[in-house]
């Protein structure tokens, strides 16, 4: 019974973090119509403007989370996310038979 519980915790770990990825970028200001006014996004943007010299560097992390908020996640990126996923709901599996 532990190892399916923790082979469930770690699949819906998984499922839960690949799904709800598009939903908190959307949700905290990264949309596919650009960065949304008033935002945790614009605060982000904002922040890395003024630390650059006004601009927002390409490859930094609003610059990469911007991209995933326009154009979606890229497969490789969901890859990692469910993985991290699937080890913290093995890890909550393992802590409830414990």
């Amino acid at each position: 019974m532990g190892l399916l519980m923790l082979t469930l915790g770690a699949a819906a770990g998984a499922a839960t973090t690949v799904v709800a990825a598009p939903v908190v970028l959307a949700a905290v200001g990264f949309t596919a119509g650009g960065i949304a006014a008033g935002s945790i996004a614009s605060s982000m943007m904002s922040a890395a403007a003024v630390a650059n010299g006004g601009g927002v560097i390409a490859g930094s992390v609003v610059a990469l989370l911007q991209s995933a908020g326009a154009a979606g996640i890229p497969l490789a990126a969901q890859a990692v996310i469910g993985a991290v996923g699937s080890g913290a709901g093995g890890a909550v599996a393992a802590a409830i038979l414990i």
